[in-house]
């Protein structure tokens, strides 16, 4: 499952692409009779948008969980991953939008009144959140979204090759880039970060010292140490040890798996996976300092529900989520940790799920907590996707960083008044 993070699913990372992109009516033939659950008989129907998960049985599990449900037929739209924001943003313009869907928390769908306030089903429960779910979905004291998974993303570094390389494990991204170099032989490339790098823009910015935008909603990720971290990135890209054209996006373990690399960048919900794969021959490391005056960084990424405010059933989707995503424990539970690994948002879940409980998926939660950084609610789709031109034409291309920098604050600058004046 992944979370966050960037354009073709590698945030799990966030997908990416402005709102309204497709044409309206290119969602109507997706299938619809998927998901049914008991609750006909009230006469009340909901329908229901996740992105298409890559662990077996999480399409099975959401419909089952809606089945369960009494009060309302819930019909479940399951979108593949890479289209998954466009069809989401082009069918909440038309009379075909969903009542519910699954994202990350974005301020531009609060000021437009997109997604319904949610305070009153979530404040008796508050405080068994992970306070920082709570802050990155709440604006002006009212919450809008209900945080379903916790899902950090790492380094996975196979133990064997670093021993055989003697490389030990990086802390510093200078260490990552020789690292790299000293893995890389014939088929093995020393390093996997995604093919369009999105996924790591934000763990490298955090690991620069600095920040997407500071606690006044202004531009923090300008400075030098991002600039430095860029130049490094180039660096790393033409130098021939990170692997490029992979087949699969880094949401996915199978590059890491089948030994394309020696380390990858990737989820917490990958690790059933490695494990199964490769044994215990591997490891986790966060995003290494970028600068002296940086520090190690996770990305925590996941996936929140939301009820859509301008739908026909909004009552009726806030109680479907307020019974699965706030009443239904066991099925939480059942989500966060029986496909992919992901840590639960609610504080007495995470503390009883023994499957976090030791091995790397133990060292994976710990590093959640020291290193981990949630989604900043002001930094939108526009803002996301100006950094990713700045790591396309800097990285992928040699445009100098502070002008690369210099247009995205231009783009940046100009959203940030729309939102905040």
């Amino acid at each position: 499952m992944s979370a966050m993070s960037n354009s073709n699913w590698s945030r799990r990372s966030l997908f990416r692409a402005a709102a309204g992109m497709a044409a309206a009516g290119t969602l109507a033939a997706c299938g619809s009779n998927n998901g049914r659950s008991g609750g006909a008989g009230s006469g009340v129907h909901l329908t229901q948008y996740f992105h298409a998960y890559g662990e077996a049985g999480t399409e099975q599990a959401i419909k089952k969980y809606a089945k369960a449900y009494d009060e309302a037929d819930v019909t479940t739209q399951w979108i593949t991953s890479s289209d998954f924001e466009n069809k989401l943003f082009a069918t909440l313009l038309t009379e075909n939008a969903p009542d519910l869907f699954e994202f990350h928390p974005q301020i531009q769908l609060i000021k437009s009144g997109q997604v319904a306030d949610l305070t009153d089903i979530i404040s008796p429960v508050k405080d068994d959140f992970n306070p920082a779910d709570i802050a990155s979905h709440t604006v002006d004291g009212k919450t809008y979204g209900v945080r379903m998974i916790d899902d950090p993303q790492f380094f996975y570094y196979r133990k064997s090759m670093l021993e055989k390389a003697g490389v030990g494990v990086p802390t510093t991204f200078d260490e990552l880039i020789e690292a790299a170099a000293k893995l890389t032989t014939g088929k093995v490339k020393g390093l996997y970060m995604g093919n369009d790098l999105h996924s790591v823009i934000n763990p490298m910015i955090w690991a620069a010292g600095a920040d997407t935008l500071d606690e006044k909603n202004q531009i923090a990720y300008h400075t030098p140490g991002v600039v430095e971290g860029i130049r490094k990135m180039r660096g790393l890209f033409t130098s021939g040890h990170l692997l490029l054209g992979a087949p699969t996006e880094s949401w996915d373990p199978s590059s890491f798996n089948q030994g394309l690399c020696a380390i990858q960048w990737c989820g917490m919900w990958a690790m059933p996976q490695v494990q199964e794969a490769l044994g215990d021959d591997w490891g986790i490391f966060p995003f290494p300092k970028v600068t002296d005056a940086g520090k190690q960084s996770v990305y925590n990424g996941g996936w929140s529900m939301f009820v859509n405010a301008k739908g026909k059933n909004v009552d009726a989707a806030k109680e479907y989520v307020k019974w699965l995503w706030i009443d239904q424990k066991e099925y939480q539970e059942d989500w966060a940790t029986s496909y992919g690994f992901h840590i639960p948002p609610r504080t007495s879940i995470a503390q009883s799920a023994t499957k976090l409980k030791s091995g790397n998926a133990a060292e994976g939660v710990r590093l959640f907590n020291e290193f981990g950084h949630f989604d900043n609610i002001g930094w939108t789709q526009a803002m996301i996707t100006s950094l990713e031109d700045v790591f396309a034409n800097s990285v992928r291309k040699d445009m100098d960083p502070e002008a690369a920098l210099d247009k995205a604050d231009t783009a940046v600058n100009r959203e940030l008044e729309k939102l905040f004046g």
